[in-house]
C-alpha cells in the first residue's frame, strides 16, 4: 500500500514547480484576542515553510499584523469608552490595559509570545509601519491611477458594482482620526498626497505615506507585490467564489504586475458546540490560555494532523484529554508509519519537554496531592516514573493544574477527603466485606502499581480471585458483587462520591498505609 504524503509536503511540491525561492506569508488583524481558531493559519503557514526547507528550498516565513485596519465596533470585551475610537486604525487607538503602546500591540504581543512557544519564528511586519515607511507609496499611486480598472475587476469578479465615489484608498481624517468615514476627492502623484472629505465635516490633504491605507481587496494583492509573497494560507471566506482571493488574483496580475501566491485554503476551528471561533462574538479560547493547559506540540498536532480543507472541532474540556492521549501515543510510538512520523516531526515545537507521565494520570496525581509539587513528586516516584527532570514534571503539573481550574468539567474533579465521608454509611455488607479483604491484602502486599491495584480490585469479582475467596469466607459461597459496586465502595470511602478517576492510577497515587486505614474505617462505620 502506497504511503500517504502529508499535506504540507504536497503544498511544498506544488509550490516548487514554480521555482525554488519562496516567501510564505501569514497575517491576522489584532482587533481582539487572537485565538486557537487563528492558530490554524499560522501553524499551516509554518508547516508549509518547514516542508519547503526540508526540500532544500530557499524559503522565508513572515507574519503581517494588520495594525492599520479600523476598529469596526465596540466588541464585547471592551468598555463603552471605545465607542469614540470605532473607525480609527488599531495602531492609533489607546491600549485597553494602558501598558502597551497601542490597541493593536495589546493583542499582538501575547500572540507573538505564543508563536515563539509554538516554535514559529517569522519575520514580523506591522501594516501601520509599512504604510508609514513609504513601502506602499508606489502601490497607492498605481491603485489611484487605475481606479476605474480596479472597479471593473471588482464588479466583474464579485458581482458587486462599486459606488460612483468608491476609491481604492481610504485616507485617515486629520480631524476625527477615522479611516472609514472619508472619501477621496483628488490626488497629486508628484507630491504624493491625497485630498479627502470626511463625514465629520472636515476636509484636507494627507500624504500617501502613512496618511491612509488601501481597501482590503486592493491592499492584499499590493502586499503580495511589495513583499514578494508566493505562498499564503487563508480562510475559506476569502476563497469563496467572487471573494477577495478571486479579485486579488486579477488585481495582482492586471494592476500590480505580479503573480498571486499559491493558496492554502483552510476550514474553521469550531469551539465545541458553539460554532466557529470569532473575536467579535466572544466565542474564543486564546492561544495564550491554551498554552497554559497543554504542551505546544499538542496544539501544533491539532492542526498538523488534519488537512486544511477539513474543519476541526476543538473542545478544551474533557475531549482535550483525548487529544493529548492521541499525541502522547504518537510521540511514544517508534513503529509508526512514515506519515505518522511526519506528523510528529511537523508537530515539534521550539522546546521539547516530555515526561513519560500521561496527562490523564497527572490529573489524578495533581488532585490527590492537592497541587502540592513536593507531594506530586513523591507520588510520581512511587508510581515508578523517572523524576530526574523535575522541570518537565513541573511544567506538566502546571498544565494540568491550569486545565483543572480553567476547563475541566465537574465530573473530572475530585478531592480525597481528610476524614471518612458520611456517605460511607450507605455501604452494603458486600461492599464492607470487600473493603476489609482489600485492606488485609494491602497489608500483606509489597508496594503496588496501578496495574496491580486494578487486578487486585477485580479479583473480588472473579471466582478464583484472591479477594473473592476471602469474601466467600465472610458472605458464603453464593455471593455476587458487580464491578460497579466494587468501585463505588472505593470512591465513597475516599472521595465521598459514587464515581471517580481510573481506579488503578488513583489508588497507586495514595499511600498504602492511608488506604488500609481508610478502608478499615469505612468497613466498620456504623453511625
Amino acid at each position: 500500500m502506497a504511503e500517504i504524503t502529508h499535506w504540507a509536503d504536497v503544498v511544498a511540491e506544488e509550490t516548487l514547480e514554480k521555482g525554488n525561492t519562496h516567501l510564505v506569508a501569514t497575517g491576522i488583524t489584532p482587533s481582539g484576542h487572537i485565538h486557537v481558531g487563528n492558530m490554524r493559519e499560522v501553524v499551516t503557514a509554518d508547516a508549509a515553510y518547514r516542508a519547503l526547507l526540508d526540500k532544500d528550498a530557499n524559503a522565508e516565513l513572515i507574519y503581517i499584523a494588520d495594525t492599520y485596519d479600523p476598529l469596526r465596533k465596540v466588541y464585547p470585551f471592551l468598555d463603552e469608552s471605545y465607542e469614540e475610537h470605532v473607525g480609527k486604525p488599531l495602531s492609533e487607538i489607546p491600549c485597553p490595559c494602558g501598558k502597551c503602546k497601542n490597541y493593536a500591540d495589546h493583542f499582538l504581543q501575547p500572540f507573538l509570545d505564543s508563536l515563539h512557544r509554538l516554535g514559529i519564528k517569522p519575520e514580523v511586519y506591522l501594516a501601520d509601519e509599512l504604510y508609514k515607511s513609504g513601502r506602499y507609496n508606489e502601490a497607492i499611486k498605481t491603485a489611484l491611477k487605475k481606479r476605474d480598472e480596479i472597479a471593473a475587476i471588482l464588479k466583474e469578479v464579485s458581482g458587486k458594482e462599486p459606488t460612483d465615489d468608491w476609491n481604492p484608498f481610504n485616507p485617515i481624517c486629520m480631524e476625527c482620526g477615522k479611516i472609514n468615514t472619508t472619501k477621496v476627492t483628488g490626488f497629486d502623484e508628484r507630491e504624493e498626497t491625497v485630498d479627502y472629505t470626511c463625514s465629520c465635516g472636515h476636509s484636507g490633504t494627507v500624504p500617501m505615506q502613512g496618511g491612509g491605507k488601501l481597501t482590503w481587496r486592493v491592499d492584499w494583492p499590493a502586499r503580495w507585490q511589495i513583499l514578494g509573497v508566493s505562498v499564503e494560507p487563508f480562510g475559506k471566506d476569502h476563497a469563496s467564489r467572487g471573494g477577495s482571493y478571486d479579485t486579488g488574483k486579477r488585481i495582482a496580475r492586471e494592476i500590480f504586475g505580479c503573480e498571486p501566491p499559491h493558496p492554502i485554503v483552510y476550514e474553521w476551528i469550531m469551539l465545541g458546540k458553539e460554532g466557529a471561533m470569532s473575536s467579535s462574538t466572544g466565542v474564543v479560547v486564546s492561544i495564550a490560555d491554551m498554552l497554559k493547559v497543554v504542551p505546544p506540540e499538542v496544539l501544533r498536532y491539532l492542526i498538523i494532523r488534519t488537512k486544511p480543507e477539513k474543519h476541526i472541532r476543538f473542545d478544551p474540556a474533557q475531549p482535550l484529554l483525548t487529544l493529548v492521549d492521541q499525541y502522547e501515543k504518537l510521540h511514544h510510538t517508534d513503529t509508526s508509519s512514515e506519515y505518522d512520523r511526519r506528523v510528529k516531526e511537523l508537530s515539534h515545537a521550539s522546546s521539547l519537554c516530555h515526561t513519560e507521565i500521561p496527562f490523564k494520570h497527572m490529573t489524578t496525581i495533581h488532585q490527590v496531592a492537592h497541587g502540592d509539587f513536593d507531594r506530586i513528586l513523591k507520588i510520581v516516584e512511587r508510581a515508578g516514573y523517572d523524576t530526574e527532570n523535575t522541570e518537565c514534571i513541573k511544567q506538566l503539573a502546571d498544565n494540568v493544574g491550569n486545565w483543572l481550574d480553567m476547563y475541566a468539567p465537574p465530573f473530572a474533579k475530585f478531592s480525597v477527603q481528610e476524614k471518612l465521608p458520611e456517605l460511607a454509611a450507605t455501604l452494603s455488607d458486600k461492599q464492607r466485606a470487600f473493603l476489609t479483604t482489600l485492606a488485609d491484602a494491602l497489608e500483606e502486599s509489597a508496594e503496588l502499581d496501578g496495574s496491580d491495584y486494578h487486578n487486585l480490585v477485580y479479583s473480588a469479582k472473579e471466582e478464583d480471585g484472591r479477594l473473592h475467596k476471602e469474601m466467600e469466607k465472610v458472605l458464603g459461597d453464593e455471593f455476587k458483587i458487580s464491578p460497579k459496586d466494587l468501585f463505588k465502595a472505593l470512591y465513597i470511602s475516599l472521595l465521598g462520591q459514587a464515581s471517580g478517576p481510573k481506579a488503578g492510577w488513583f489508588l497507586s497515587s495514595l499511600e498504602k498505609e492511608f488506604l488500609i486505614r481508610r478502608f478499615r474505617e469505612a468497613a466498620d462505620y456504623r453511625p
